[in-house]
């Protein structure tokens, strides 16, 4: 499940990302910023996966430098 908190987080980082930036999702499904945008807004299972595959990356970055 994932909380508003996290939600906003990762929206705000996508808000941030370059235009043309994509999202590759099991090498069959590519995403554009604006769809990404969506689907964590609707809070689909798309949606969902794309906060969980933001927050995983956001630790490990927060854990290489504490």
């Amino acid at each position: 499940m994932v909380n508003e908190e996290e939600k906003k987080l990762v929206l705000a980082r996508l808000e941030n990302m370059p235009s043309n930036m994509k999202l590759s999702m099991g090498g069959t499904m590519q995403l554009s910023k604006t769809e990404m945008l969506e689907h964590v807004k609707k809070g689909d299972e798309i949606g969902k996966k794309i906060v969980k595959i933001q927050l995983n990356y956001l630790r490990s970055i927060a854990k290489q430098y504490s």
